[in-house]
């Protein structure tokens, strides 16, 4: 059954746009170029932090604010591998996967540090993207 699903939506979405009367292959190209153009603004900003965050770890940085940082890690139980994550995800989401499939890769999806990362990855956000959200939908304009 899950198999026939994307068919079935066409299917429908088809037959709903010749209720309408409209053309349904002209509105699928239409959503189809709306999709490339929002992807062309999106490849650049996603290639820019995947180089930063790899040139943050090729240069130490991060090893050297996982190290300054490590005493309130220990504190609260988190490892300090996961600096980097601490540091990226409320900035970037996609940023943010890419450094907890790294770290799943490095210690294991079943470590303590797998286990953290999917757990900072499943119960925070990326604040950033979230207030520009809602500034936008507020119509606020001068967030600063």
């Amino acid at each position: 059954m899950i198999d026939y699903i994307v068919p079935l939506l066409l299917l429908a979405v088809s037959a709903v746009a010749l209720g309408k009367r409209e053309n349904s292959y002209d509105l699928l190209l239409s959503g189809a170029a709306d999709g490339l153009r929002l992807l062309a603004t999106l490849v650049p900003a996603l290639i820019l932090l995947m180089c930063a965050v790899s040139m943050l770890r090729a240069s130490g940085a991060v090893d050297v604010f996982s190290r300054w940082l490590s005493p309130v890690f220990g504190f609260f139980g988190i490892p300090p591998e996961t600096a980097m994550l601490v540091l990226i995800r409320p900035i970037s989401g996609s940023a943010a996967l890419a450094v907890g499939a790294d770290l799943m890769a490095q210690y294991g999806v079943d470590s303590q540090i797998g286990r953290t990362a999917a757990v900072m990855l499943g119960s925070t956000e990326t604040t950033f993207y979230t207030i520009s959200v809602y500034f936008g939908a507020a119509g606020i304009k001068k967030t600063r």
